[in-house]
């Protein structure tokens, strides 16, 4: 099969996917508007690991303090930081919606200064990033990244 069919077969299924995980009732009452700002660090030898800390704020007030954890694996290496990252998240009903695994694909490359720019997904609850740092890096990987409710830290940390 040829790489231009598998390309297009692997986009036709996962719009297919979307459609099957976005009900039209879920998406009606998922108006809330949340973001998230956050810093991440990691490293990648074949295998990819980051953690980090952020904030998600949302529109009817709420807010709360996550810890991530990036995993994953693919053709990658390198090491990067990403400090002032930003997040928009859509399909949203209450704040607790953003906790869980997101699957991600990725390519990127940087040389001392880096960047990323993704979107991520978790059933009909989207995630779209974007964040510059520093580091060297080069790949192409999937994994998941994962936000988990954290302990608020004193000011210091703050994002």
């Amino acid at each position: 099969m040829s790489n231009l069919m598998q390309k297009s077969m692997a986009m036709a299924t996962f719009a297919a996917l979307l459609a099957l995980g976005a009900p039209g009732a879920h998406a009606a009452q998922a108006q809330l508007d949340c973001k998230l700002r956050f810093s991440l660090s990691g490293w990648s030898a074949i295998y990819k690991h980051a953690e980090g800390r952020g904030i998600v704020t949302c529109a009817d007030g709420s807010s709360m303090h996550v810890a991530i954890e990036a995993k994953g694996g693919g053709l990658t290496v390198g090491k990067s930081r990403i400090d002032g990252g930003k997040g928009k998240f859509s399909d949203v009903r209450t704040i607790d919606d953003v906790l869980g695994s997101y699957v991600n694909g990725e390519a990127h490359v940087g040389v001392v200064k880096s960047g990323t720019a993704q979107l991520l997904t978790k059933g009909t609850v989207s995630l779209a990033l974007a964040g510059a740092g520093e580091g060297v890096d080069i790949g192409l990987d999937v994994g998941e990244l994962t936000l988990k409710r954290a302990e608020r830290r004193d000011s210091a940390d703050r994002h």
